[in-house]
């Protein structure tokens, strides 16, 4: 069984966290909801259950069906906890310009700074609330008793698990990063209990991703991924799951705040692994440093 992040009294994390993370479940009808709210909390959590339905198009069975996905028995609940996620973001970001929306063909790069940096903190504050600290630990130690790490993902995901692999290697960690998925799918194949194969997949969708977790579960190794839909095909072959809450843009296909979130969560997992043999991985590190730096004095 994957480990589960912990539970607060509606049942999961903040509210508008928990929409985005099962957004891709939930029929149509639902997500215009979420989107509505998603789009314009403040504004959204003061509608009744009648205008939701009326500027959603859809009925007011769907809306109250829409709470208790959420965990919640009654709308007010919903909209109580909506504005007290409103509150706590306004906080998190106060330090921010002040921008709201998304990134339209109007704006100026001052606006495209604002908006993306804005997202980014986000997804870095929404993160570390949902990220679970037992599975955390679980991974660590997998991988710290591991005597090979295979990591993979498409896209943007590949460069996070490469910036794994590099970190692992520079502490003496033997992980393996594959961009091609038929190497990655081969290797995996030949993995054994002992070692652990990672997968990273913003959406937990992805069908090639999804096939490396598989054959490397199937061959007896410890699977871990790291995604932001705790609910997706993904998580579903994994031994350990790493959530991550990240708010993406309307240029999703550039991977911004997702990249950021996993990679938070690559450094987590970096800094654990590390700290478990302190003394080791410090004088590794020197030795890695001192190695770059002897290659740049002499001039090679």
């Amino acid at each position: 069984m994957p480990y589960e992040a912990a539970r607060d009294d509606a049942g999961a994390h903040p509210v508008l966290v928990r929409m985005r993370a099962i957004r891709p479940e939930l029929r149509p009808s639902e997500q215009r909801i979420a989107d509505l709210f998603l789009a314009d909390p403040a504004t959204t959590a003061g509608y009744s259950v009648a205008e939701l339905a009326q500027r959603c198009g859809t009925s007011t069975t769907s809306v109250v069906r829409f709470c208790k996905r959420l965990g919640y028995d009654h709308v007010r609940e919903l909209r109580n906890h909506v504005l007290r996620d409103v509150e706590r973001e306004t906080f998190d970001t106060a330090a921010l310009p002040d921008v709201s929306g998304d990134i339209d063909r109007n704006d100026t790069l001052s606006d495209i700074v604002a908006k993306v940096s804005l997202a980014e903190t986000l997804s870095l504050a929404d993160t570390a609330k949902v990220l679970d600290t037992e599975a955390l630990r679980a991974s660590v130690d997998a991988i710290t008793a591991a005597n090979r790490v295979d990591i993979f993902g498409v896209g943007a995901s590949s460069i996070v698990g490469l910036d794994l692999q590099r970190k692992l290697t520079r502490i003496g960690r033997t992980a393996l990063e594959w961009s091609d998925h038929h190497a990655a799918w081969t290797s995996a194949a030949t993995l054994q209990p002992g070692n652990v194969a990672i997968a990273v997949s913003h959406s937990g969708a992805t069908t090639d991703t999804i096939e490396f977790l598989m054959l490397a579960r199937r061959a007896g190794a410890t699977t871990i991924a790291i995604t932001n839909h705790a609910g997706a095909p993904l998580a579903g072959q994994a031994d350990i799951v790493l959530t991550t809450a990240a708010r993406e843009t309307g240029f999703r296909s550039g991977a911004l705040g997702s990249r950021i979130a996993q990679l938070m969560v690559v450094d987590c997992i970096f800094i654990g692994v590390a700290q478990s043999n302190y003394d080791r991985s410090m004088e590794a590190l020197r030795d890695t440093f001192a190695a770059v730096h002897h290659v740049r004095a002499s001039g090679a």
